[in-house]
């Protein structure tokens, strides 16, 4: 089998995205989850840059155990007209103390004149010495050739030269960057195989694009068909502008449609889990849609897909989910049909009879009428579902509940809640008040519903909500529109999201919030 290094800058060029921050420690996970998922190079940061990066260099040589991966520390060649073995920047990277290191050199005629402000001469002489003082120094050496792609097309005979100083001063590898992201996949093909072709098997070609115009994935595999055995790109597609070339959709199609090894024997199965661990722990979450490790990325809806994949499970799925760790899902909307119904019973364990599903497809017609909407909702469907064949035990019943918001002139809102409550059934039934503060509608219900129930229910107290959203489903009607709240929570092993609609924004939460710890009770332990 033909192999493929790939190479990880989620760490570098993936925290450039806007809105992402990372922590040392944050930095550190990371690069224990992607050394997990088995892909050859981290690209840990630029080393004297920063502080943040100073330090992750440092604790990484203590802290950051890696059975698979190699850390590779980023920075640039020699300043024009300086001396390698005076430059900070240089002696910055063999500080860092990596096995090997990644340097950026202009490629590009008009990044030397214009950029730099110096000659061609000096843009081959700043690549060649840096690389064989880095080389000297016992470090693997691999040039990121900058604004390779428009450099080649303007003036090929300045970016054969730049390859030629990298590759006869030892490095081992040169990648080609489409740094503007305006190359295609046509052209990549055409220019990857000229530079093959120049440099044979002296060094390793690799390809870095980013997805300016939406082909990152498929220059990158453009590439890999033209001679290139090295990939780079990020976690989740992270990265400037629109981001780089997404790693999660280049390795399994490289390794699953076209035959390249890219990860270790049984790694691919955890590109998902990797994929959702960095995004929870970037605070960026994994588009729905992505391809492979998206939460819709096998979902099915439609009557006729769901009643086909009963028989055959690739009749609409062109890879099995388990290979990259993802799973088949059937979503459930009011189009659903019979077929789609006890697909979902089964997947949830649940027995159910053909009078129990048209009672539940009864009640998604309606509900999703009046605005509900359970695809999004995963929790409130399975309760719908349960309710329809009477599994859901009655964990406690509402008498009423009432919300007071007062405003103090000069001071701040203060918000209280009252609710009413019974616990068991019948004589034995007990009767709770509780009266709770809390720093809005939600959070105080939701304070004194714990309060009320007490010791009753332990495992309350390893539920949190996660996230609150509300949206407006008929703008026309202004502020007396129809409100739907979505409400996300966990109990540190499973995540759910239950649903409230209502003309009343403080019952919508309530609905949703009453979902919510119906089914927390349901799926947490005591």
């Amino acid at each position: 089998m033909r192999h493929v290094e790939i190479f990880d800058t989620t760490l570098r060029d993936g925290l450039q995205v806007e809105g992402v921050s990372a922590t040392v420690d944050d930095k550190l996970r990371i690069a224990e989850q992607l050394d997990h998922l088995g892909v050859h190079y981290i690209e840990g940061g630029w080393p004297g840059a920063n502080p943040k990066d100073i330090e992750f260099f440092a604790r990484a040589m203590t802290e950051l155990k890696l059975t698979t991966s190699t850390l590779v520390a980023f920075g640039s060649t020699r300043r024009p007209r300086g001396k390698s073995d005076e430059d900070a920047t240089l002696r910055n990277l063999i500080e860092a103390n990596t096995a090997a290191v990644c340097i950026v050199a202009k490629s590009s005629e008009f990044q030397v004149v214009e950029a730099m402000q110096t000659t061609l001469d000096e843009g081959a002489a700043m690549i060649a010495d840096s690389v064989r003082f880095l080389h000297g120094e016992g470090r693997g050496v691999l040039v990121d050739l900058e604004h390779f792609f428009d450099g080649y097309k303007s003036n090929p005979e300045f970016s054969l030269r730049a390859i030629e100083a990298a590759v006869v001063n030892g490095a081992s590898h040169l990648v080609l960057c489409d740094t503007n992201g305006g190359t295609l996949p046509d052209e990549v093909l055409a220019i990857v195989a000229d530079i093959k072709a120049h440099v044979g098997n002296d060094a390793t070609i690799g390809i870095h694009c980013h997805d300016d115009t939406g082909c990152a994935v498929a220059n990158s595999m453009a590439a890999v068909e033209a001679g290139a055995g090295h990939v780079q790109g990020t976690l989740n597609g992270l990265g400037e502008r629109t981001g780089n070339t997404n790693l999660t959709t280049v390795i399994p199609n490289l390794q699953l449609k076209r035959g390249y090894q890219c990860l270790p024997e049984g790694h691919l199965a955890r590109l998902t889990s990797v994929s959702h661990h960095v995004a929870e722990t970037l605070n960026r979450a994994v588009n729905p849609q992505a391809p492979y490790v998206g939460s819709s990325a096998f979902a099915h809806k439609a009557g006729l897909h769901v009643s086909a994949i009963a028989r055959a499970k690739d009749a609409y799925e062109h890879i099995d989910p388990g290979t990259v760790g993802n799973g088949t899902r059937f979503v459930v909307s009011e189009m659903a049909g019979r077929a789609t119904i006890q697909m979902k019973a089964d997947e949830l364990g649940l027995e159910i009879d053909g009078a129990q599903i048209n009672q539940v497809i009864d009640d998604l017609k309606r509900l999703e009428h009046e605005g509900y909407h359970f695809e999004a909702a995963d929790a409130s469907l399975e309760l719908l579902m349960r309710r329809a064949i009477g599994s859901v035990p009655e964990f406690f019943e509402i008498e009423s509940m009432r919300v007071i918001t007062d405003e103090v002139r000069g001071g701040p809102f203060s918000t209280e809640a009252t609710v009413k409550l019974w616990l068991g059934q019948g004589d034995a039934a007990d009767r709770r008040v509780s009266i709770a503060e809390g720093n809005g509608p939600v959070n105080a219900l939701d304070t004194a519903f714990r309060s009320a129930v007490g010791e009753a229910f332990p495992q309350l107290s390893s539920i949190h909500l996660t996230d609150y959203k509300v949206r407006i489903l008929d703008g026309g009607s202004a502020t007396g529109a129809t409100t739907r709240v979505l409400l996300s929570a966990t109990n540190g092993e499973q995540d759910w999201t239950t649903i409230g609609v209502s003309a009343n924004i403080i019952e919508a939460s309530w609905r949703a919030l009453e979902d919510t710890l119906i089914y927390g009770l349901l799926h947490t332990e005591a």
